[in-house]
């Protein structure tokens, strides 16, 4: 693994690294059915992904580091499995604090995290506060979001403010990612294809891979394949390659 880890990351050039990368860890539940396992298991074991792809970013230098985390959506599933995702978020933000804080990590929340309950929220607006003077990597946490749910807020402040006009950017600047460049790469896993109402507005010209290994299991190996078909390919945003600039 680390000879493979190794061959890979020599490949990857430095100065095409994209400036933010957005994950939809998915397949969780699957990886724990693969093994008889209750379903709270695989999302134990996704938390180890989680630290190491925050790692690899921060050695990449990657900006902005979005994970869907938990969706709009999600409440609708049974109350016994809500509650242990609720309790793993709390239990994760106290165990990797100190961690994230060595490594320089910088703690965001986009969604509506007073949907939370008390402790985890408090727990998350605990750790966003200790970590916010840090200058390295921005780790974006989508909790309680959905992109429609984003884009309606977005429109209603505007109505409410009487503004019949509106650029993009001013739209932009808006949204719960104001301030944050938009994903350069969109990362899938489980093979699923399809966005899952996740950062709709941002994604126009995200650059999306997708593979079947699921979110437990995606380590370092499988990021720095998603980066090497990144650098792979010509973003054109609408345009000709003949109309782009000289590399």
């Amino acid at each position: 693994m680390l000879k493979s880890s190794t061959k890979k990351s020599s490949g990857i050039d430095p100065k095409k690294i994209p400036r933010h990368i957005a994950i939809i860890m998915d397949g969780n539940g699957r990886w724990a059915k693969q093994r008889l396992l209750p379903r709270i298991a695989g999302h134990r074991e996704g938390i180890n992904s989680v630290r190491e792809v925050v790692k690899v970013c921060g050695e990449l230098k990657v900006e902005v580091l979005t994970l869907y985390t938990f969706s709009s959506e999600n409440w609708r599933r049974p109350k016994h499995e809500v509650s242990a995702l609720m309790q793993l978020l709390l239990k994760t933000i106290n165990r990797e604090a100190d961690d994230l804080d060595r490594n320089n990590v910088r703690l965001k929340v986009i969604g509506k995290i007073g949907d939370l309950p008390e402790q985890p929220r408090n727990g998350m607006l605990q750790a966003i506060d200790r970590l916010a003077s840090n200058t390295g990597l921005i780790l974006n946490l989508a909790l309680s979001y959905g992109g429609r749910q984003e884009i309606l807020e977005a429109v209603r402040r505007a109505a409410l403010d009487g503004r019949t006009a509106i650029t993009e950017q001013e739209f932009s600047d808006s949204l719960y990612t104001a301030g944050l460049p938009d994903p350069e790469l969109l990362i899938r896993t489980s093979g699923e294809l399809r966005i899952s109402n996740f950062l709709l507005w941002q994604l126009a010209y995200t650059e999306i891979y997708v593979t079947d290994v699921l979110w437990p299991d995606f380590r370092r190996d499988q990021l720095y394949d998603a980066v090497l078909a990144y650098q792979q390919r010509e973003r054109r945003f609408g345009q000709v390659s003949e109309q782009l600039p000289a590399k």
